[in-house]
């Protein structure tokens, strides 16, 4: 018989002493869940490419916050589908607009349940960019910075927890955070996409929040996903600038960056795992090609053990019962 001295096998002979030396631990407060709000009233209209996600009007919303606390989710992140668009997205800082309607009810039903309101224009412009344009269809970055704040500002006293700028626009967390601090709202944290890449796993979202640009593409200011030291740039930059938390977008393609900037900052870091990461899993599932509950769970680990604090993932309520299963 060899004489091996060395035998990790020893801790992974049974469950318990699998469990027993886990390393990285996924529960349900590491979820964030989207949710896609629109008008009317009892519309719960199933996304195509995403299986088990809807567009829900605000008292379908309510009660989705309400069942995700229950299982233990403890924050949601608003997107808006307002009834009209117009070219600079005024929309977004309406204080009737969807968002702001679904924060406030939202937070009447669920006080505890944070409410974090993604700060974009692209759900709100008829081209769909993600801010104002010129005549040659260029997003001009400064005048989109005055728009971005005005939305966190009427998002804030909508009653949101956390503003989460997304437009990619040079400045934006120092405009956002100079607003919401005039504006008596300097207890508001912000949760910087400070590193979010221009992403072909973004089409399912695009149907689910119809912003896709009418026009063009957004890689002139979304990330080139070849560079990664630009993005620890753009990291840089939002910190130095004030944002509380570091997101990194998409997940599973750029886990080298959720853990680079897991070794580089105290900040909490957040990754979204995307429409199109959730759909293909859901898609191989569908056609018996994998487990879909251990790919999900391995994912979702895979992520955190990457380094990132929070997982924003349309997975999360079904995550968070398979854990409860589990335990």
């Amino acid at each position: 018989m060899l004489d091996i001295v060395q035998r990790p096998r020893r801790l992974r002979r049974t469950a318990a002493l699998r469990s027993l030396v886990q390393e990285t631990r996924l529960v349900a407060e590491d979820f964030i869940l989207p949710l896609f709000v629109c008008a009317g009233k009892g519309v719960r209209r199933a996304v195509s490419s995403m299986p088990g996600v809807f567009n829900l009007s605000v008292d379908e919303a309510v009660r989705e916050a309400e069942a995700a606390f229950n299982e233990g989710i403890k924050a949601l992140i608003l997107f808006g589908l307002p009834e009209t668009k117009d070219a600079e997205g005024n929309g977004a800082f309406d204080e009737n607009g969807i968002v702001q309607q679904a924060t406030r009810a939202i937070k009447r039903a669920v006080p505890e349940i944070i409410v974090v309101a993604d700060c974009c224009l692209c759900e709100y412009t008829a081209h769909g960019h993600c801010g104002a344009i010129d005549e040659s269809g260029e997003v001009l970055n400064d005048q989109t910075l005055r728009l971005l704040a005005n939305t966190a500002v009427s998002q804030a006293q909508a009653g949101a927890d956390i503003i989460a700028p997304s437009a990619m626009m040079d400045g934006q967390v120092a405009a956002i955070r100079r607003a919401l601090d005039e504006s008596s709202f300097a207890h508001i944290p912000i949760m910087s996409y400070a590193v979010k890449f221009a992403s072909a796993f973004y089409g399912p979202f695009r149907e689910a929040a119809d912003s896709a640009p009418a026009f063009g593409d957004r890689r002139a200011y979304q990330m080139d996903a070849a560079n990664f030291r630009e993005a620890m740039r753009e990291a840089a930059l939002d910190a130095a600038e004030g944002a509380d938390f570091l997101m990194v977008k998409p997940a599973t393609a750029y886990l080298d960056l959720v853990y680079a900037l897991r070794q580089k900052y105290d900040l909490p870091i957040t990754a979204y795992h995307v429409s199109g990461e959730y759909a293909m899993i859901k898609a191989a599932a569908e056609r018996g090609w994998i487990d879909e509950k251990r790919v999900m769970l391995e994912t979702l680990t895979a992520i955190k053990r990457a380094g990132a604090d929070l997982i924003i993932t349309y997975f999360a309520r079904e995550a968070a019962r398979a854990l409860n299963e589990k335990s």
